[in-house]
């Protein structure tokens, strides 16, 4: 049971990043792809229909871990209280960039709303990336399980480390990196004409730094964190993952650079939840690791709720889940196709 909610949570969380990772990627390369507003409402639009349902995956994941493991929702809250109030506030400004953008055909209007989008979609993948980087170097877990992070120290990894240092910048940086070839991918997807010959551009120019940048985060946390191999050594068959890894890297620029736009999308959707699969598979059975004692590690076995809450628990998710991928294969297939053709004079 413990291992079934384990695994639920970080696929509800892979499906997060592969489906709002698209919307971020967008957000992230609007500003440079797009050469008029015209252009810039087209790829606004080609998320419209989906980027606030992709949100669901998050509010259902903390959900979902709330339910399942409280003891690390309230300790991850606690230590990390400054970093989410900042990623609460760039969800905020991202929806208003969204939304409010149309409500007045002015040039400053729109350029402080498109800016707002951009940055806001920017700083998002960076705090992600960040966010991965803690839980994998590890925090400093105190014995009754709570910690207290700065945003920064003196940028070393150790047992005082910040939110930000040398490590968790490479995590952003690759983050960064991966969700805005993911978003040229579906922009390359999802237009015509110029726009889509510039998205293809900007995925093949983005892949090479995204194969640098995971080569260099791999090392980096090999460096760090030699023991996160345990469990690979312990089911080779894991070893499958980084290969599989290194196949859908491949695949994105092979296919991409063939016109594949569909199969190039779903190598970069691969490469998201793979990379996550993986760290996962590696931090297993932890949940949050201590960077001082290992004996302070939260654990799926000192973090989970009553064994009948988790069993009772599994068929109402079940039930809400069911409901969940109802709804997203209806909108996803109603909105299908390409964006092309002139707008209207509201932007739509």
């Amino acid at each position: 049971m413990l291992l079934t909610w384990f695994l639920l949570v970080a696929i509800m969380l892979a499906a997060y990043v592969v489906l709002d990772g698209f919307d971020l990627g967008v957000g992230v390369l609007h500003l440079f792809l797009a050469r008029t507003e015209e252009e810039r409402t087209i790829l606004i639009r080609t998320i419209g229909p989906v980027w606030d349902g992709n949100e669901v995956w998050l509010l259902a994941g903390g959900g979902t871990l709330y339910f399942a493991f409280p003891l690390l929702y309230a300790s991850g809250f606690s230590g990390f209280y400054l970093p989410l109030m900042m990623v609460l506030w760039l969800l905020i400004l991202r929806g208003i960039g969204i939304e409010l953008r149309m409500h007045l055909d002015t040039p400053v209007w729109r350029g402080l709303f498109n800016g707002c989008f951009g940055i806001s979609s920017l700083l998002l993948t960076v705090f992600y990336g960040a966010a991965l980087g803690n839980v994998i170097r590890g925090v400093p877990l105190q014995r009754h399980g709570y910690f207290f992070l700065p945003l920064w120290t003196d940028w070393k990894v150790g047992p005082n480390p910040g939110i930000l240092d040398w490590y968790t910048v490479i995590a952003g940086l690759l983050a960064a990196i991966a969700l805005a070839l993911h978003g040229a991918n579906y922009a390359a997807l999802k237009t015509t004409g110029e726009l889509n010959r510039r998205a293809r551009l900007a995925a093949a120019r983005l892949w090479p730094a995204l194969v640098a940048v995971t080569a260099l985060s791999l090392a980096a946390t090999l460096f760090i964190r030699p023991d996160l191999l345990d469990n690979y050594q312990r089911l080779p068959v894991l070893y499958a993952i980084p290969a599989l890894v290194a196949g859908s890297l491949f695949g994105a620029w092979r296919l991409g650079r063939n016109g594949r736009e569909r199969a190039a999308f779903l190598c970069s959707s691969a490469y998201l939840a793979l990379m996550l699969a993986g760290a996962a598979a590696a931090v297993y059975p932890n949940l949050l690791l201590s960077a001082t004692d290992p004996s302070l590690n939260i654990t799926v076995f000192n973090a989970h709720s009553g064994e009948h809450s988790l069993a009772v628990g599994l068929i109402w998710w079940s039930f809400g889940m069911a409901l969940a991928a109802g709804y997203f294969v209806f909108v996803y297939r109603m909105f299908r196709g390409k964006i092309a053709g002139k707008l209207d004079g509201h932007g739509y």
